[in-house]
């Protein structure tokens, strides 16, 4: 697999990618993309993968970070969504423990505030049973703010407490590109598809842009999936196909833990508006999410928070712990995505449905909307679709996703060995190689190892500043300003192998730096904005 990121691999690769005409190309380096790639490259499809940006750039690095069966999907009737992304979260968990971590959650119950503990309870009764197992229970006052220390919202008296799944999503959507590698697949970030041609069997021939060279390239191939997420009407546009999509943008604060200490995630209804909202411990600090917002703006324009957002996500925060009194200072960074949701109507953007669609038009194959848990069954449906033009049998089946981790060096400690195992898998202990001490401790705040940066840059593709810090890696959201005060370590780790140079740095900095301004830090001025 050797450096990724090194200019003559890079250019190896784009031979490699119009050498041949491949089974099935991939467009699109998400989740859903990930594991289209994986599941076809599993079952020896000849498959090449490229993305427009950087892998998990869009949707899948600025998710909730959650793994979850979407209990509040019974609310809305869809039962549907909820059985499949309670079976497949189960899944992940078995395959992926470390990556894959289950959650407490706790649901204050307050008299007067909907919904009540008995259905509460209902809900919950049916959600496990769909698991096949039971977890929940019902903790009286003092023992649900012992469990929540200063939970306060006005008339609580219990908490209904529950289980779920957390991940870090762009590490996810990682792992699954390396089971694709492993199964033969070639993966390009930074290469756009500029159009597609058509034969008498449909989508057949496509022309795509290396973003790093600025060169054209003709690339052949029997099929091609569509999984952009957002962008997916944009490429379909050119069969001719109708806008499906409707794109909904998520907001989320992040917090230091010391100001904002919580072990389990607490869900809520926000009190103005009764759509649910959370907040728990992620990385070794504290998420607050989500907005549900109809996105107006430039899809290629990376999403924002507005102030409104945040002025509604702290009230929320506040609302179930008083005394936090949580105001805009005590933000460390803030993102923004857009879930491209298929749903042409209008409404409540909350109780838009979270299920996907696959279509076959002229040969292009599109599978759109879904859910983070539930990628392998939506990379089944298309893969589906597209075995009859790639001329290659297909069956639905419930093999494995993950290659077993392999074992690490018994004589680190428990907490190194997990973190490794849950970001590189299999890989863990060849991708950490022998490291120093120092390189196995943690950044200050975080849960994140220096190591992880100089394997970053030596093997998974890195071509900008922010592909290291904002998904390699979480630093970018995880420390104040974008984790800029640890630029000089980050360097010495992390140009061996990325051979930048100084102005190479120069530029990368400058570029970051106004990344971070302008999407990842509180926004400075307030134009109208509607309500969250």
């Amino acid at each position: 697999m050797g450096h990724l990121n090194a200019g003559t691999a890079r250019a190896d690769e784009l031979a490699r990618m119009q050498a041949r005409e491949w089974d099935l190309i991939v467009i699109g380096g998400g989740i859903t993309g990930a594991g289209v790639a994986q599941q076809a490259a599993r079952r020896g499809w000849s498959v090449l993968l490229i993305e427009q940006r950087d892998f998990a750039w869009g949707t899948s690095s600025r998710s909730s970070k959650l793994v979850h069966g979407g209990l509040r999907y019974l609310k809305e009737g869809d039962i549907k969504t909820t059985l499949h992304s309670v079976r497949e979260r189960e899944r992940l968990m078995r395959e992926a423990p470390e990556l894959v971590e289950v959650q407490s959650f706790l649901f204050a119950d307050c008299a007067a505030r909907k919904p009540g503990r008995w259905l509460f309870q209902l809900g919950l009764m049916v959600y496990e049973l769909m698991a096949g197992k039971r977890s929940h229970f019902y903790a009286k006052l003092n023992a649900a703010q012992t469990l929540a220390p200063g939970l306060a919202p006005d008339l609580m008296r219990g908490a209904m407490v529950y289980a779920d799944a957390k991940t870090d999503d762009a590490r996810l959507v990682w792992r699954v590109l390396m089971e694709a590698r492993r199964d033969g697949a070639l993966l390009l970030n930074y290469v756009h598809a500029q159009s597609l041609q058509h034969s008498s069997t449909g989508a057949s021939n496509l022309t795509v842009r290396d973003a790093v060279s600025g060169q054209s390239y003709p690339v052949r191939a029997k099929a091609i999936v569509n999984a952009t997420g957002a962008w997916a009407d944009r490429l379909r546009s050119g069969v001719g196909g109708k806008p499906m999509l409707r794109p909904l943008r998520g907001s989320h604060l992040v917090v230091p833990f010391w100001r904002l200490p919580v072990a389990q995630s607490i869900s809520l209804m926000h009190p103005r508006d009764g759509r649910p909202v959370f907040l728990y411990p992620w990385e070794g600090a504290t998420l607050i999410g989500t907005t549900d917002l109809d996105h107006k703006g430039d899809l290629d324009i990376e999403a924002s928070i507005t102030l409104a957002e945040v002025d509604y996500l702290i009230e929320a925060v506040n609302d179930q712990f008083p005394a936090a009194a949580l105001t805009p200072a005590d933000i460390s960074a803030c993102y923004a995505g857009v879930r491209p949701v298929v749903a042409q109507a209008e409404g409540d953007a909350s109780k838009a449905a979270r299920d996907h669609a696959v279509l076959d038009e002229s040969g292009l194959i599109t599978v759109a909307g879904g859910k983070l848990t539930t990628f392998r069954l939506m990379a089944q449906d298309a893969l589906a679709l597209a075995a009859t033009h790639a001329g290659k049998p297909f069956a639905r089946d419930d093999a494995a996703l993950f290659t077993p981790t392999s074992a690490l060096n018994p004589h680190w400690n428990a907490r190194v060995r997990h973190r490794l195992a849950a970001r590189y898998g299999y890989l863990a202990q060849t991708r950490a190689g022998e490291p120093v001490d120092a390189d196995l401790q943690t950044v200050a705040g975080t849960d994140t190892l220096w190591l992880e940066l100089s394997i970053a840059a030596r093997y998974e593709a890195v071509q900008h500043l922010d592909d290291l810090l904002l998904r390699r890696t979480r630093l970018g959201i995880l420390l104040p300003r974008g984790g800029l005060d640890h630029l000089a370590r980050i360097r010495v780790l992390c140009e061996p192998h990325l051979q930048w140079g100084d102005q190479g740095w120069v530029t990368e900095i400058a570029r970051y730096q106004t990344l971070i301004a302008a999407h990842y830090q509180l926004p400075s001025a307030r134009p109208e904005e509607p309500t969250p």
